[in-house]
């Protein structure tokens, strides 16, 4: 067994009422002027104030300009708020986008030079303003990983701020934050998650830790995104989605993602595709291309989504596992094909020049891809 790390949120809080706690964790870490980041749509159905009511007196702002997919130029924008107003901590609430922002800003608030500085890995030169991340979509799993995914608009490219100085200090975990979600953003959020799941248990940098989490974290969305979808207002649904989605993201957060993230990125830097969906259509495509470099792992993704494999082949197997794949994406109405997005056969050259680029994610792929595979999984998916 090779050296490996585990690092996450500093601290968890899980469960149906888990942000009861928040005024307790505020005090605890010190803040005594949050900035609230948010977007526009929480702010008006009123998630925005459900937050804001727990802070009993605190005094705090609110940014509410958090986009999907958020470009580098809100976070400069988010970052003048924050320091105008003399916040001393960031309250997150939202999906990955307000949560990789609060990320992003803790990083930028107190550096002496230009955000394109901290794109990379580890170039983060010290902890920033403490982060309280309340996630109300169960998918990204950013409110435990150490990344901030921003969009670069003019390069129409995806970069990451990487740095264990971004981790959360708390992450809220609590089932009712995602009530809100539309069945689409709950199809998209939750096969974002499996995404995760499938990526860190095939990942080569996967570790016994972050296999349990990964394979019990696809079992879990398996058996409870489809009743989800069905009713929004399933709680007991709603609650292992959460704790799915933040299985996932621990495992992810250490064993790494690989070629369904590299090749979704150019999808949503060029068109605009949100995250969850632009993975969601890639996985059964990169899923047929690792395949045969990983079995053994695909046979037991196939049991974890409740396929019968006992009398199978391991090949047979791990076939199963893209079936049940491509199915599951069917049952929560997951769009199929790139054409679907009025995405021109003739873009695919240029996105697999772009995705051959990534080699922080293509990395922790089971099986190697250059320009001319990658090309052939878009051409798959169109």
């Amino acid at each position: 067994m090779t050296v490996s790390t585990f690092k996450i949120a500093n601290k968890l809080i899980t469960g149906k009422g888990a942000t009861e706690v928040l005024p307790v964790e505020i005090k605890r870490l010190q803040i005594t002027n949050p900035l609230l980041v948010t977007d526009d749509i929480l702010q008006k159905i009123g998630v925005v104030d459900q937050i804001a009511d727990l802070l009993e007196g605190v005094p705090f702002g609110v940014f509410k300009g958090v986009k999907p997919d958020p470009a580098l130029s809100i976070v400069e924008e988010c970052t003048n708020v924050f320091n105008e107003g003399k916040h001393d901590g960031l309250i997150a609430i939202g999906g990955g986008s307000a949560i990789d922002i609060a990320k992003s800003v803790s990083a930028y608030a107190s550096f002496d030079g230009e955000l394109n500085e901290l794109i990379g890995t580890e170039l983060v030169p010290q902890k920033g303003a403490p982060i309280i991340a309340l996630p109300t979509t169960a998918g990204t799993g950013s409110e435990v990983t150490n990344i901030s995914i921003l969009s670069d608009t003019e390069a129409q490219l995806k970069k990451g701020i990487v740095s264990d100085y971004i981790l959360p200090d708390v992450a809220i975990v609590a089932p009712e934050m995602t009530l809100t979600m539309p069945p689409s953003v709950t199809a998209a959020s939750g096969i974002d998650a499996l995404v995760h799941a499938i990526e860190a248990y095939i990942s080569v940098h996967a570790s016994p830790i972050t296999d349990a989490l990964a394979i019990h974290a696809i079992k879990m969305i398996a058996d409870n995104l489809p009743k989800a979808y069905a009713n929004p207002l399933n709680i007991e649904a709603r609650e292992n989605m959460a704790t799915a989605s933040l299985m996932a993201g621990m495992a992810f957060g250490n064993a790494g993602v690989g070629a369904v993230h590299a090749l979704a990125y150019p999808l949503g830097g060029r068109y605009h595709i949100p995250h969850g969906v632009s993975n969601a259509l890639l996985l059964p495509y990169v899923m047929e291309w690792n395949k045969i470099a990983c079995m053994e792992r695909f046979r037991d993704i196939a049991v974890a989504l409740g396929e019968n494999v006992r009398s199978l082949s391991v090949s047979e197997a791990a076939d199963k596992a893209v079936f049940a794949m491509k199915r599951l994406g069917e049952m929560v109405n997951i769009p199929s094909g790139l054409r679907s997005f009025n995405i021109p056969e003739t873009a695919i050259a240029d996105m697999a020049e772009d995705a051959s680029k990534i080699e922080r994610l293509l990395k922790n792929n089971p099986r190697q891809l250059k320009k001319a595979e990658i090309e052939q999984i878009y051409q798959s998916a169109y």
